[in-house]
């Protein structure tokens, strides 16, 4: 008995989506998704040092300064969400 292609497709789709953060899935906000890409992308600066010296030298920075700024945007690359942080309560009533 053989599946059909695309739902062979859409099963990998599901597994990659749980295996890995990065990947999303259909409920994921514009924000969690540009997180997750702009961790991405600095991670990748920090881990090669081609790129950060790169970037130390266009800025006139040091290596160090320009790693340190990065780690800092790390936490919290695109801003707050602006979806508001309701208590337990205020969730249940919501419905």
């Amino acid at each position: 008995m053989a599946t059909h292609p695309q739902q062979n497709l859409y099963s990998q789709l599901e597994h990659l989506q749980t295996k890995y953060v990065g990947t999303g899935h259909p409920d994921i906000s514009r924000h969690d998704w540009c997180t997750n890409m702009a961790r991405d992308s600095i991670a990748t600066y920090l881990g090669h040092r081609s790129l950060l010296t790169l970037f130390a030298t266009v800025e006139g920075e040091s290596n160090g300064r320009i790693r340190y700024h990065l780690l800092e945007k790390l936490h919290s690359p695109y801003g707050q969400s602006e979806e508001p942080v309701l208590s337990k309560k205020e969730r249940l009533t919501q419905w």
